[in-house]
């Protein structure tokens, strides 16, 4: 439900997290919106850029935003699903 201003719950939320990202990440704001969309429609999402964006950054941020614990996975030919799932 709408409070007077017109936003819901879900947008004061959504402009909460992106001005909380935009303290420690600056720029890439495509990138921090569309994460959050896939994140708040219950998406996935996979990043991928050269070196040096700042991904690891954003992730790290997001997650400690969002209460999450963060865990980075280096991708190898090698890599089994249980590395990912922990299982």
């Amino acid at each position: 439900m709408a409070d007077e201003s017109g936003t819901t719950p879900a947008r004061q939320l959504f402009q909460r997290v992106i001005e909380q990202v935009a303290r420690v990440y600056v720029g890439q704001d495509e990138l921090v919106v569309g994460t959050l969309v896939a994140l708040f429609s219950g998406g996935h999402v996979l990043i991928e850029s050269v070196p040096g964006l700042g991904k690891t950054l954003f992730v790290r941020t997001l997650g400690r935003i969002l209460g999450c614990r963060f865990g980075r996975i280096q991708f190898t030919a090698d890599l089994m699903p249980s590395d990912v799932t922990g299982a």
